[in-house]
């Protein structure tokens, strides 16, 4: 057996250590901001080397273009226009657009 392990355990370890760097990045951020920064750029390393996925919770909370750890009001803006959620960063301008989806009715129509 290879000292690596297997394929399965590398993503599940590596899926572990990024909600950990979130998590952290969440907690620091009144303290340093920088290092909530960093946080976010180490989980996005980690995502890339073992090519995982990024959970969509998650993958909203940084920018994609400076990895700043995105907080409503002080690093990233919040609004809602034409049905589109956008989260502007603060830090470098960058705008994320979020389509919000319609709502159903329990028999699979939508509502209008």
């Amino acid at each position: 057996m290879s000292r690596k392990g297997t394929r399965s355990d590398r993503k599940h370890i590596a899926m572990e250590r990024i909600s950990i760097l979130f998590s952290q990045a969440e907690s620091f951020f009144s303290w340093n901001q920088e290092y909530s920064h960093h946080c976010v750029r180490s989980a996005r390393l980690i995502a890339m080397k073992e090519r995982v996925r990024i959970p969509p919770w998650l993958r909203r909370r940084y920018c994609r273009r400076c990895n700043a750890y995105l907080v409503p009001g002080v690093t990233g803006r919040v609004r809602i226009y034409r049905g589109r959620v956008i989260i502007t960063c603060l830090t470098c301008g960058w705008h994320r657009r979020i389509p919000t989806t319609r709502s159903t009715t329990t028999n699979g129509k939508e509502k209008k």
